[in-house]
């Protein structure tokens, strides 16, 4: 199985461990995954598209939907972080890790980025054996020093140490039941974003926004990899939910599901569009595609809400 995203990688790995294995698609959808943010402050280097819900809200969501339970640890000791570690793998859990990957040794290009999660199934005297996306290896190794100074870290998205483990009990949901419910929080709460830079709402003020940017090629290059290469599995996660909406549909008999599934299919192959527009510079046509797939989503939305 192919995966793209490191916290549906890591809860795949987890559930897997429970006896339940689900599509990456579906861990994202079940997880009211899909968001969108345009962020901007002159504090960063480039403007931030982003476009699912903040670190480890999936997670959260997932978990208290399929009835998991959830145990998260934080600290700020050292010596507590690695035990909340060792404890579970010495009884044979594996245990999720969000970090900053910038310190992990086989990351082969070095960015700060606080929000990103990993799952630890084992240790050896120096390193951690660790399962990241396949992009990042897969299967994958680094020092325990390193381990330790990436779970430290301070800044944007980091948490303290946090290490979490999940455990299904003997009677959980079923996640088929919890496909319907699943799909209408993320709609509401993408109709319903606090501010314009959210939702429907945030895509179009991405839309009058791009076209105004004054960036260098090199910082327009790395925002459309970002989009379309950095974990989100293609089209700035649209792909994902794309996925995941073909597999409901063959689970659920609903029109409103058909018709939103169409339109995500569109917005996939569109937001696509606009990151090559973007690496190419030509940002007007980017912000005319963002318009459109404004409304595409909002009446995607709108019907997934209905449904």
């Amino acid at each position: 199985m192919t995966m793209h995203h490191c916290e549906t990688t890591t809860l795949g790995v987890l559930l897997r461990h429970e006896g339940l294995d689900l599509s990456e698609p579906m861990l994202f959808g079940l997880g009211s995954g899909l968001s969108f943010i345009y962020w901007d402050s002159k504090a960063m280097e480039f403007p931030f598209l982003g476009g699912r819900v903040k670190p480890f809200e999936l997670t959260r969501n997932l978990t208290a939907r399929l009835g998991l339970t959830l145990r998260v640890e934080e600290t700020a000791s050292p010596r507590r972080a690695w035990q909340n570690v060792v404890t579970p793998i010495d009884a044979g859990r594996p245990v999720g890790l969000q970090l900053d990957c910038y310190h992990l040794e086989y990351f082969r290009t070095k960015v700060h980025f606080g929000g990103h999660v990993v799952a630890m199934r084992g240790y050896d005297e120096n390193d951690v054996h660790l399962i990241d996306t396949d992009q990042q290896g897969g299967a994958v190794r680094t020092s325990r020093e390193s381990l330790a100074a990436a779970r430290a870290e301070r800044g944007p998205m980091t948490a303290r140490n946090r290490s979490f483990t999940i455990t299904r009990p003997e009677r959980s949901p079923s996640w088929q039941d919890e496909l319907i419910p699943a799909i209408r929080e993320c709609a509401e709460a993408f109709l319903a974003a606090p501010i314009a830079n959210l939702g429907h709402r945030g895509i179009e003020k991405a839309a009058k926004r791009v076209p105004q940017w004054r960036l260098r090629p090199d910082s327009l290059s790395q925002i459309a990899l970002l989009m379309e290469k950095g974990g989100t599995g293609g089209a700035l996660f649209r792909a994902l939910y794309r996925d995941f909406l073909d597999e409901c549909v063959q689970l659920v008999d609903n029109p409103q599901l058909r018709a939103a599934h169409t339109l995500y299919a569109e917005a996939a192959a569109l937001w696509t569009g606009v990151s090559d527009s973007i690496a190419e510079g030509s940002l007007t046509q980017a912000g005319a595609i963002l318009h459109n797939l404004s409304r595409i989503e909002k009446n995607a939305m709108e019907a997934l809400r209905r449904v």
